[in-house]
C-alpha cells in the first residue's frame, strides 16, 4: 500500500461487484427482506464478511428519518462528576435502545468551543440533545431546543422551554450548613466561583451563603478565579480573618477537589482540617469518595441525574415544549472527618 494512501470502506456496491448481483439484491440480502434466495442471501453474507464491510448505521438512520442517537455535550470528562454523569448517561440510553454521541471537553473547553459543539451534534441528526455544562447559559442552548428535544443535566435551569435534572443545590446547602452549625460553627467562609466560570457553582456558593444566614450564622465569602492558587489564597484569607476575637473556623467549598486543595493549603500554614478548620464539599463521586480521604461532602444522586435526563429527552412530546419540566433531585450528606466542633481556641 502506497505511504499515507487512505483505505476506502468497502461499500454494497463492492459486495454486488465481488458476488456477481445487483446493489439492490445486495441491500435487501443484508436486511433480510423478501425476493432472495438462499444461495444468493449466503453468497452475499460470504462476500461482505470476506471485504470487512461494516454496516452504516447512521447512513441507514437517516433513511428512515430515525438515527438512534442522542447527541451528550460533557464540559470537562477529566472532573470525576462529569465522567460518572456520561457514564450514566450511556447506560440509560443503552437501555432504552438509542446509541450516545458524545463530545467532551478537558477542562479548557472555552465557551465558543461548546457552541460549536452542539451545532456539530445537531448536525449528526440526533434525535436529542443533553447538555452537561456549568458555563453556556440557557440563551446559549435554547436556540437548539426549536430541533430537537434538549435537557440540561447536572445543574439547575429556569427556562420554560429547557428542561433540566439536577441536583437540588438548596437543600443540598441547607443540610451541610445544618451540619456545620449543629456542630457549633458561627462564622463560616464561602469559596465561591464567579458565574463567569460556572454558572452551577456559582448558585451553589449563593445557596451557601443563604442558608448559613438563615440558620443564623455568619458567612465569610471569598470568590474564587482562574489561578492554580485561588483555593489557597481564599484559605489564607479565611484563616486571617477574624471579628474581634472571632475566628473562622469552618469553610464551605464548591467541589471536593476544591477540599483537597483546602487540606494542602491549611498544611502548608501549619494548620489541619478540621483541627484548625473544618471543611465541607459537593460532589461526593469517585474517587475522591473515598472513606480513606474521609470527606464531608454532599453526594449527587448521578445515576438519577443521568436517568432522568435520558427519558426527559426520549419522552418530550415535542422538541420546544411549553413548560419544560425541572427535576431537582435531592443529595445525600456524607459526615467524614474534615469537619468536627470548633477548636476551643477558635
Amino acid at each position: 500500500m502506497t505511504e499515507g494512501r487512505q483505505v476506502k470502506a468497502p461499500t454494497i456496491i463492492d459486495i454486488a461487484r465481488e458476488a456477481g448481483v445487483s446493489k439492490s439484491v445486495v441491500s435487501r440480502a443484508l436486511l433480510a427482506q423478501g425476493g432472495v434466495n438462499k444461495e444468493t442471501r449466503r453468497r452475499v453474507a460470504e462476500v461482505a464478511e470476506r471485504l470487512g464491510y461494516v454496516k452504516n448505521a447512521m447512513a441507514q438512520g437517516l433513511v428512515a428519518q430515525r438515527t438512534h442517537t442522542i447527541g451528550v455535550l460533557v464540559r470537562n470528562v477529566t472532573n470525576p462528576f462529569y465522567g460518572h454523569l456520561q457514564a450514566a448517561l450511556e447506560e440509560r440510553a443503552a437501555q432504552r435502545g438509542y446509541r450516545v454521541v458524545a463530545t467532551t471537553g478537558t477542562g479548557a473547553f472555552e465557551l465558543t468551543q461548546e457552541r460549536k459543539a452542539l451545532q456539530t451534534l445537531l448536525s449528526l441528526r440526533v434525535e436529542g440533545l443533553v447538555v452537561c455544562s456549568g458555563l453556556l447559559s440557557a440563551a446559549d442552548i435554547t436556540p437548539f431546543v426549536q430541533h430537537v428535544p434538549t435537557v440540561v443535566a447536572g445543574r439547575p435551569e429556569r427556562d420554560p422551554a429547557l428542561g433540566s435534572v439536577y441536583c437540588d443545590e438548596q437543600d443540598g446547602a441547607a443540610q451541610l450548613v445544618s451540619h456545620l452549625t449543629g456542630l457549633g460553627h458561627r462564622r463560616v467562609g464561602v469559596l465561591r466561583v464567579p458565574r463567569r466560570l460556572s454558572i452551577t457553582q456559582y448558585e451553589r456558593g449563593t445557596a451557601m451563603e443563604r442558608e448559613l444566614r438563615e440558620a443564623g450564622a455568619e458567612p465569610v465569602v471569598v470568590e474564587l478565579d482562574e489561578r492554580p492558587d485561588s483555593v489557597a489564597r481564599a484559605i489564607g484569607t479565611l484563616t486571617a480573618a477574624r471579628d474581634g476575637a472571632e475566628a473562622v473556623t469552618a469553610a464551605m467549598c464548591p467541589s471536593d477537589h476544591a477540599v483537597l486543595r483546602a487540606v494542602e493549603a491549611l498544611q502548608a500554614l501549619g494548620l489541619s482540617a478540621p483541627g484548625n478548620m473544618s471543611l465541607t464539599g459537593f460532589d461526593g463521586v469517585a474517587p475522591l469518595s473515598t472513606p480513606l480521604l474521609g470527606l464531608t461532602t454532599l453526594r449527587q444522586p448521578v445515576p438519577e441525574i443521568g436517568r432522568r435526563a435520558i427519558d426527559l429527552v426520549l419522552d418530550q412530546p415535542d422538541a420546544r415544549p411549553d413548560d419544560a419540566p425541572h427535576l431537582g433531585l435531592q443529595g445525600t450528606l456524607v459526615i467524614g472527618r474534615t469537619t468536627a466542633p470548633p477548636h476551643p481556641r477558635g
